[in-house]
């Protein structure tokens, strides 16, 4: 990693600075005002797009593969590098900067080349949405909480930039239409809320490697994950419907909402009705955990007479 990148200015998901002086201490709804406007003429144009960390959620790199005709490995080999996701211990990719200057490699001095397919912390700038909703709540009863997000929307206003003295005025509502914002937020939704489930958890649980590679390839590789549904023993340890079957062969979007369901399941233990594990297969898991069970009772039987004969020959 270059000295640039080291000292850029981080970043969240979807484009909130770190610096809190740069977010203006008001919370805004979707009807709340604001005067901003990015356009060739403003003297700062595109000065936004470089010296940061733009993190990529699977959706970007879906569409970004799509416009740019490359296949996942090839994409993220060539334009991104790897980071870990809200300071968990869950692995992600950001936008690899330029070396000459620091800028993404999709912006040019006319604007950006993928910008009808820009990334979704991208598309959130100045307006940044604070969600307190951690992900895996459960009520009384230990069922899913699934309330409405508690959200609100603030706004970045940072020195460089010009575009907040331009007149025109929008809603939060009317910008994020106008950003295509929702149709991110929705796409992305089930995916930030594993990673906000997994920072509740707080760093006294660890992933293990293989649930971080499963997470990681999950995410961004799609044609590999459908390998894995279809050529691994996927398919013989759960019972899924044949209508998702034929949608996740063919359909990318519908294999990555799917990908996040199975992340769910494996990582947090989430019910996903449409995806029960065969009734077999759960009685060889519960001989399997017996099994690693009982040796390790006999590793530490083992290890405390080893400790008492050392204890003898003292």
């Amino acid at each position: 990693m270059s000295q640039s990148e080291l000292s850029a200015k981080e970043k969240t998901l979807f484009g909130q600075s770190t610096n809190p002086s740069n977010i203006e201490p008001l919370k805004l709804t979707m009807d709340s005002k604001l005067k901003f406007r990015c356009h060739p003429g403003v003297s700062c144009f595109t000065a936004c797009c470089g010296n940061i960390k733009i993190i990529l959620t699977p959706y970007d790199i879906l569409m970004l593969t799509r416009r740019l005709e490359m296949v996942p490995h090839e994409f993220l080999h060539t334009y991104t590098m790897p980071t870990y996701l809200e300071k968990t211990d869950m692995p992600g990719v950001m936008i690899k900067m330029r070396e000459e200057d620091n800028k993404c490699p999709f912006v040019t001095p006319e604007g950006c080349t993928v910008y009808s397919d820009r990334p979704t912390a991208c598309r959130y700038y100045p307006v940044g949405m604070a969600d307190f909703r951690e992900g895996g709540s459960k009520d009384a009863d230990g069922n899913e909480v699934t309330a409405e997000e508690d959200k609100f929307f603030f706004l970045v206003r940072e020195d460089h930039c010009k575009g907040h003295e331009e007149d025109k005025e929008w809603t939060v509502g009317e910008w994020r239409a106008d950003q295509g914002v929702d149709q991110r937020d929705e796409m992305n939704k089930k995916w930030l809320r594993l990673i906000m489930r997994r920072k509740s958890y707080g760093h006294q649980a660890n992933l293990s490697e293989q649930a971080k590679r499963m997470f990681f390839m999950a995410s961004t590789d799609l044609p590999h994950f459908r390998r894995f549904i279809f050529e691994s023993s996927f398919l013989d340890t759960y019972t899924l419907d044949e209508k998702i079957i034929e949608k996740i062969k063919e359909d990318d979007v519908e294999l990555m909402l799917f990908s996040f369901d199975y992340l769910a399941n494996t990582l947090f233990g989430a019910e996903i009705p449409d995806m029960q594990m065969k009734e077999d297969k759960i009685k060889e898991k519960v001989v399997q955990i017996k099994e690693r069970q009982d040796e390790a009772v006999l590793s530490a039987v083992r290890d405390y007479e080893e400790m008492k004969k050392e204890r003898a020959k003292k």
